[in-house]
């Protein structure tokens, strides 16, 4: 699942967002995040409720009050990742769990994963949307590419 997570994450920001503030290495983490967390259980828990992203949301924005304006920005890249990761998860089906608590205590035993040939086309998906966006901000260069290492951003796309 990690390609389908990050290469869609960064994919589906760099298009939506088209900011070059964004660190797109903490939104692919964020992505994961939900994953990660409902790993131990086995099952979608924690990580796939709306309470992670906007606590995580919350948590930034106070903890960054009469801070640097570029450590808010590069902060929020997590919370964007992890909404992002929701979305890509399809964690807003599971009305229990995404909607949690409001729906009772009890999340189910809705699966982390979907069955092995939905999780392979996915895979796949996210291969081609890491070399979209390979192509997309020339990231086959060097200096792009050094960058992208360095900074986490994306350059700007080239005039066509």
């Amino acid at each position: 699942m990690l390609f389908w997570y990050v290469g869609m994450s960064v994919l589906l920001v760099a298009n939506v967002f088209r900011s070059s503030g964004i660190d797109y290495r903490l939104v692919a983490l964020g992505a994961l995040a939900p994953l990660v967390i409902d790993l131990p259980v086995g099952h979608l828990a924690f990580g796939h409720t709306l309470v992670l992203p906007v606590g995580l949301l919350l948590i930034v924005m106070v903890a960054t009050i009469g801070r640097s304006r570029l450590l808010r920005r590069r902060l929020l890249c997590v919370p964007i990742g992890v909404f992002s990761g929701l979305l890509l998860s399809g964690a807003f089906t599971a009305d229990k769990v995404f909607w949690w608590p409001a729906f009772g205590d009890r999340f189910g035993d809705s699966s982390l994963l979907a069955v092995w040939w939905v999780v392979l086309i996915e895979e796949i998906v996210g291969l081609v949307a890491i070399w979209w966006v390979v192509g997309q901000f020339d990231l086959y260069l060097p200096g792009p590419r050094a960058e992208f290492r360095r900074t986490g951003r994306l350059r700007e796309e080239r005039a066509q």
